[in-house]
């Protein structure tokens, strides 16, 4: 081979075009490139959306902890935020059984509004106040005495005398003019549930206070935990307006 053949081989060698562009590709990918930690600040530094893009990689972020361990920076922020989430979710839990027990007040409260109007005398309001107290709002027991002299003997387990002694036990409720829930007394069971006053572990005395009626309201339960001195008065208060409102309107027509 002469020295003229020799070096066109030579130069065909080292062309670039005698080498295959994936051979070439593959010998770039396979340069290793090294970056210390001042360029990554200063990357970071210039490209502050640089994890807003990539933010999968916050994943495997660890920063320092006051503990001196690490934990990750995604899952501090997920924990606050679970955290928070967890309470708002709770609150809403807690609104939505708040308005669904004030749901089932007000059809029980509109129940109660009917059978009163569909009583004509003071005996069907008593019948009709425990029917629906005992339907609708799950209770045992109730009881109605107004506080006046009764008209005739018929009504005597309605009316109760203001100078009966059997006033006495009900001072406090009166004075104050507030419903009492919790366990009576065995004396204000006698009183207003009379053979069942021992079966009644707890109950709610609302006084109904009223410029044309005065008396009292009392609903029981066989449960100690029905009736307690936590509980919201409200629908008690409520309920005897509507109660005596009706009392009123039949005693004037009596």
């Amino acid at each position: 081979m002469t020295e003229k053949d020799v070096s066109t081989t030579l130069k065909k060698a080292k062309s670039p075009k005698s080498v295959k562009p994936k051979a070439l590709k593959t010998a770039v990918s396979k340069k290793v490139i090294d970056i210390n930690d001042e360029q990554v600040a200063v990357y970071l530094q210039e490209h502050p959306d640089f994890f807003t893009k990539h933010i999968q990689l916050l994943e495997n972020l660890s920063i320092p902890h006051p503990s001196g361990g690490a934990v990750s920076l995604i899952s501090k922020q997920l924990e606050l935020f679970r955290g928070r989430y967890q309470e708002m979710e709770n609150q809403l839990i807690e609104l939505i059984d708040i308005a669904r027990d004030n749901d089932t007040a007000v059809n029980r409260m509109h129940k109660l509004n009917l059978a009163l109007l569909d009583a004509k005398t003071l005996e069907e309001v008593v019948t009709n106040v425990n029917l629906v107290l005992s339907e609708y709002f799950l209770t045992d027991f109730a009881a109605i005495r107004i506080i006046q002299s009764s008209p005739n003997s018929d009504y005597d387990t309605i009316f109760i005398s203001p100078e009966s002694k059997d006033l006495k036990p009900f001072a406090r409720e009166l004075s104050y003019g507030l419903p009492r829930c919790g366990q009576p007394t065995l004396t204000q069971a006698r009183v207003l549930f009379g053979f069942n006053a021992n079966e009644v572990k707890s109950c709610a005395i609302i006084p109904m206070l009223f410029t044309e009626l005065e008396g009292l309201l009392a609903i029981g339960s066989r449960d100690e935990n029905r009736f307690h001195a936590s509980m919201g008065h409200l629908f008690l208060t409520q309920m005897s307006e509507v109660i005596a409102t009706r009392l009123i309107t039949l005693l004037k027509n009596s």
